[in-house]
């Protein structure tokens, strides 16, 4: 039997450069097929509901299907507090990173339906969600991979005791979380989380491992985050002021909560200019318990919210899941601004449904 031909390094290059090919199509495959049944099965077919603005000027109106398909962004937000809770308690790999990424497609698919057709253009929105989307799928599907396989093999070694950069790589999660709240992440100094890890580092085994992890992971966003700071910056900032008109508050009390500047008064309306995000559901909230109520917010009346409870469902809910973690569920409502302050006081009263964010558009 004749010895086999030795295969030439043009061959065995030609053979990886296929494999790679073929790998990051199943990749490219994978981070494809949501958007594809998001688009295909996913629509609402219903018709718009017409809906005369108090607020006339199109400057202070704002797309209501944004109040659905700005929760993407914010699922991302929860997610990395629920991630800062696990390792804050535990190890990464605690952290079930698969998860998040199926909450995150449904919940779109979820919403997409609950869009009114007709409104206004999705295009832009919808692509920055699929955009986000997808670098947040293969961002866990990597930590996934790595903590499961490697980062595990070290914790092992490490034993139960949490080294120097595990402690420290928790509070940098947890303030990293919280920042998230009101500001988009690519302001994060990435940076600076850089100096802590070679600053923090006790020179153990665990800590030489993570130093690498967290190294790479911070690079890349680093470098990330400034390309999408440019861009941002190149196509003009969202505003990030909010008009909205209640009723029943008088002007003395709208002044006495911080953040609401008086725009106009006319009869029983007050017209007021709020910041958006976290500070809007707090004042939210604050005008609720001084006995207002909401007539429209950006010229629209239809809002969703996310809430906490011990239940598996809420009432109006378009989608429950049980938040990592934590002992509790997260569900995302869909109410009339009419209604809102109602609810408000109402979760408030019962103490058993927490509302968490008030997604503004």
């Amino acid at each position: 039997m004749s010895p086999r031909a030795p295969v030439s390094p043009l061959r065995r290059l030609l053979k990886y450069c296929k494999r790679l090919l073929i790998a990051l199509l199943v990749l490219l495959t994978v981070l494809a097929l949501p958007i594809a049944n998001n688009e295909l099965m996913c629509r609402n077919s219903t018709k718009s509901v017409a809906y005369t603005p108090v607020l006339s000027d199109p400057e202070k109106q704002r797309d209501e299907n944004r109040t659905y398909l700005t929760y993407p962004e914010w699922h991302i937000v929860h997610v990395y507090d629920d991630y800062a809770f696990t390792i804050g308690q535990g190890n990464p790999h605690d952290y079930n990173f698969l998860a998040p990424i199926k909450d995150y497609w449904v919940s779109l698919c979820s919403l997409s339906q609950r869009a009114e057709p007709g409104k206004a253009p999705l295009l832009d929105t919808k692509a920055m969600v699929y955009t986000i989307g997808v670098s947040f799928t293969l961002e866990l599907l990597l930590k996934a991979f790595y903590e499961e396989s490697i980062g595990r093999v070290f914790t092992l070694i490490r034993g139960d005791q949490l080294s120097a950069l595990d402690e420290s790589s928790a509070v940098q999660a947890a303030a990293y979380a919280k920042f998230l709240q009101q500001a988009p992440w690519y302001q994060w100094d990435f940076s600076a989380d850089l100096d802590t890890i070679r600053t923090s580092s006790a020179g153990e085994l665990r800590d030489s491992e993570r130093s690498f992890a967290l190294g790479v992971e911070f690079s890349a966003k680093a470098k990330y985050a400034a390309l999408i700071g440019q861009a941002v910056a190149s196509t003009g900032f969202d505003k990030l002021v909010l008009h909205t008109v209640v009723k029943d508050i008088s002007s003395a009390e709208l002044q006495q909560i911080e953040g609401i500047k008086i725009i106009a008064k006319e009869g029983l309306f007050v017209e007021i200019e709020t910041p958006r995000y976290r500070a809007f559901t707090l004042i939210a909230k604050a005008i609720a318990q001084r006995g207002g109520n909401f007539v429209e917010i950006a010229g629209n009346d239809d809002i969703m919210l996310t809430a906490l409870s011990g239940n598996k469902t809420e009432a109006d809910s378009i989608m429950s899941y049980q938040r990592q973690g934590y002992a509790d569920y997260r569900h995302l409502i869909t109410q009339k601004v009419a209604d809102l302050s109602d609810n408000l006081r109402r979760a408030e009263a019962n103490n058993t449904l927490l509302i968490e964010h008030i997604h503004d558009y």
